[in-house]
């Protein structure tokens, strides 16, 4: 495999697909269909190959695989692309996603679907890009690329708000990133390479560390979303299509927290410790606030957005506690959720389809007339509290054994979202599955079909998978994690004998 450039093929692949349905002509109905299926292939196939590229991936090393480098703008601008233990789940999450999207899509959109599905693939290009990257300036292409199919998804295909919430969705993201786009060519200047894998071995002054940190911070922080700059994230997943609903909590969020692990952590290290502080702080804040407001929301949408807040609190505490435990389980965190939380947007996309409203009081005593759809909500109901089992269970136990080891009370605060966390959900899906069916308009209401079950299954048994046996993640990402904290340890001890104050609270 090594080769031929199996990394770009998984990465240009659904571009490709995106030119094939560009170019499908004839009467519109045939269009939409064909547009369907051409996306569907380009995305299974897509699938395929990043578990070929996941079979030749080996676990046992630190250093980036699969690795292509091509001169691109000259000077020390290169094609550069790669991945490591930290980068790699992320592909497969982000291909695992893209086929049940479509297959979310295929009666949902009747409208311009040749271009939602060009949006889409072109989408699944920025996406796969902003993992592999080893170029900052490649990496910030794919970043703020994936802005515009996402912004079209929802401004075209969304709801009654829907240009209101991808303008605010637009504007708060790309504000961060402007702060980032200058910290990157600070960096330029400095280190006279935007080569990732060099500027991981660069070391930057620490005064201009704090600036650089809070400039990515700006970006990633607005990405995860962090309090208090979530607000975009429940109007946008309110408006966008179910399918762009999922994407959005599934992959687009992850690029956050991916860039905390691959630049703010390992190459501003002494930043990452001195406003450790503050990040748990944002965290435990977000945990805390956010759980309370989705008690209190009408809107199933709205209330699976805030749980998204809540949740990636959870994943910023255990990579910023740095330590074995909270990185591992923040990378799993990141995958649970992009799984449980994607399939709790396509449970009420299955019940939107049906009665056309998101409102919590329309619904009441579904399991009489759907069981297989109560039994499959209430699997991925318990998956985001947490219930042993499931994956959210290893995600969170790892994240709080890891903030335990580096604030006891940070942990503690964190522990009180699992509970605020069981008790939104299970009061969601109390209204919503049990109680008498008395709604005339639920009465004829049809339970989950073949194309439905489809898109369930494989979630289903991806959940289970890795809440049983969650090795083969754990073994993927062990060498990467260990590595980026052995090289932030060292880092701060180089640091240290300068005299910079030290914060205790990731030690």
């Amino acid at each position: 495999m090594s080769e031929w450039p199996i990394l770009s093929l998984v990465t240009f692949l659904p571009s490709i697909g995106a030119l094939f349905v560009l170019l499908i002509r004839g009467d519109e109905a045939v269009v939409a269909q064909n547009a369907r299926m051409v996306a569907l292939w380009t995305t299974l196939f897509t699938f395929a190959l990043s578990l070929l590229l996941w079979s030749g991936f080996d676990n046992s090393t630190a250093a980036f695989q699969f690795v292509e480098k091509h001169a691109w703008l000259g000077g020390n601008i290169n094609y550069h692309i790669g991945i490591d233990g930290i980068s790699m789940p992320f592909i497969i999450l982000t291909t695992f996603l893209m086929p049940l999207c479509i297959l979310a899509s295929w009666e949902a959109i009747t409208e311009r679907v040749k271009e939602y599905m060009i949006a889409f693939l072109v989408l699944e290009t920025l996406m796969i890009g902003v993992f592999g990257a080893l170029d900052l300036v490649l990496f910030y292409l794919f970043f703020e690329g994936g802005l515009i199919p996402m912004f079209l998804i929802i401004g075209v295909w969304g709801g009654k708000r829907r240009v209101y919430a991808s303008f605010k969705f637009f504007l708060y993201t790309f504000a961060g990133s402007v702060l980032m786009l200058l910290a990157i060519m600070a960096m330029y200047w400095d280190a006279q390479t935007t080569n990732i894998t060099s500027l991981l071995a660069h070391r930057f002054g620490a005064g201009m560390q704090a600036w650089l940190w809070l400039a990515f911070f700006a970006s990633f922080a607005v990405k995860v979303p962090m309090w208090p700059v979530h607000t975009w994230l429940p109007d946008a997943h309110v408006e966008a299509p179910t399918a762009g609903s999922v994407i959005l909590a599934g992959v687009l969020l992850k690029m956050g927290g991916y860039g905390f692990l691959r630049f703010s952590l390992p190459m501003f290290p002494v930043a990452s410790d001195n406003f450790t502080p503050l990040v748990f702080a944002l965290s435990v804040v977000a945990i805390i606030y956010t759980s309370l407001v989705a008690l209190a929301q009408k809107d199933m949408k709205k209330l699976i957005a805030y749980s998204s807040v809540a949740h990636m609190g959870f994943v910023t505490i255990g990579m910023f506690a740095m330590n074995v435990q909270g990185v591992q389980g923040s990378v799993i965190q990141m995958i649970s959720h992009g799984l449980v939380s994607g399939a709790l947007f396509l449970c009420v996309g299955v019940v939107y389809d049906r009665i056309h409203t998101r409102e919590i009081d329309a619904y009441g005593g579904l399991v009489h007339r759907m069981p297989l759809y109560a039994f499959t909500f209430l699997l991925f109901t318990l998956g985001t509290i947490g219930l042993p089992a499931t994956s959210g269970f290893v995600g969170e136990f790892l994240i709080l054994v890891g903030a335990y080891q580096a604030n006891s009370w940070v942990a503690f605060a964190a522990t009180t979202g699992v509970v605020l966390g069981a008790a939104y959900s299970l009061w969601l899906y109390r209204r919503i599955v049990f109680g008498e069916l008395v709604k005339d308009n639920l009465k004829d209401i049809l339970d989950l079909n073949r194309r439905e079950i489809a898109i369930f299954a494989p979630l289903v048994l991806a959940v289970l998978w890795i809440g049983i046996y969650p090795m083969p993640l754990l073994d993927a990402t062990a060498a990467s994690v260990e590595n980026l904290i052995t090289h932030y340890q060292a880092s701060l001890a180089s640091f240290g004998a300068g005299g910079p104050p030290l914060a205790h609270a990731a030690q």
